[in-house]
């Protein structure tokens, strides 16, 4: 059960969040004759703005509750990590061997092994903040582990996941150029499963990440996870109750997008 502190600190994070967004957003100003006739002038502004949030959605909300409920359960968090260091070129061939087996599917995804064969690869490297890869979405030390997340949309292409795996297979390098020994877990995360009641099952995914130990953590499974707890229900809750108590605020933004129709 989340404590009033948490959920109180999620609450504002979403109020904050939407209000902003709220006060701020303008509709799209580009010249779209033929959605705009299609859709109309009105709907359309609704669908950008309801767009926008998704967007602020994966480039905010998800990162700062995660972080909130992961402090919650009492654990180091931290968004828009910068993960320090250096991987030799030796490592980067590996990474890029292993990359390419997996989707080749001349190999399977055992995150263990790969991670076990970058720490007997890696050289000690600079505590470099320069990487390409250097920033994670989250970061969660569990005091056993330390989890780097990469959130993503629900609903990534075959070329996303790619991308995605090879950044993951870097991170561990990353962190471990700096400590051989740390126990280090890079993983995918996705929100929530738009594929309920049905399992998450993105065939994308296939080959290219270990499913059965965790790799990725698909919406409950993320949430319980970083708050320690079974938390998920309450989440959704909280949610619920903060957009009914901006529920005017929301309608009268709408109400703008309508009056679009005489102008």
């Amino acid at each position: 059960m989340l404590s009033q502190k948490t959920r109180k600190e999620i609450e504002e994070v979403l109020k904050a969040t939407v209000l902003a967004k709220l006060k701020t957003y303008k509709p799209e100003t580009s010249y779209m004759p033929f959605h705009y006739n299609l859709l109309g002038k009105d709907r359309y502004a609704m669908f950008s703005f309801i767009q926008s949030m998704n967007t602020t959605f994966g480039m905010s909300i998800w990162e700062q509750v995660a972080v909130i409920l992961a402090k919650g359960a009492g654990n180091a968090a931290e968004r828009q990590f910068n993960l320090v260091g250096e991987v030799d070129r030796e490592t980067e061939k590996l990474i890029q061997k292993m990359h390419y087996e997996l989707r080749k599917a001349n190999a399977s995804a055992d995150i263990a092994k790969q991670t076990e064969d970058i720490r007997k690869r890696i050289k000690k490297g600079r505590a470099n903040d320069n990487d390409p890869d250097s920033v994670v979405d989250v970061f969660v030390n569990t005091g056993r582990t330390e989890n780097y997340f990469d959130i993503t949309t629900v609903k990534p292409n075959m070329k996303e996941f790619v991308s995605m795996k090879l950044k993951l297979l870097r991170w561990t390098a990353l962190r471990l150029s700096q400590d051989k020994k740390a126990k280090v877990f890079a993983r995918l995360a996705i929100p929530y499963n738009p594929y309920h009641p049905q399992p998450y099952d993105r065939w994308t995914l296939k080959g290219l990440f270990d499913l059965k130990n965790g790799e990725v953590l698909v919406g409950r499974e993320f949430w319980n996870f970083v708050a320690n707890d079974d938390v998920y229900e309450e989440i959704l809750d909280i949610f619920q109750i903060v957009g009914e108590s901006l529920r005017k605020e929301i309608d009268k933004k709408f109400q703008e997008f309508k009056n679009l129709k005489t102008n």
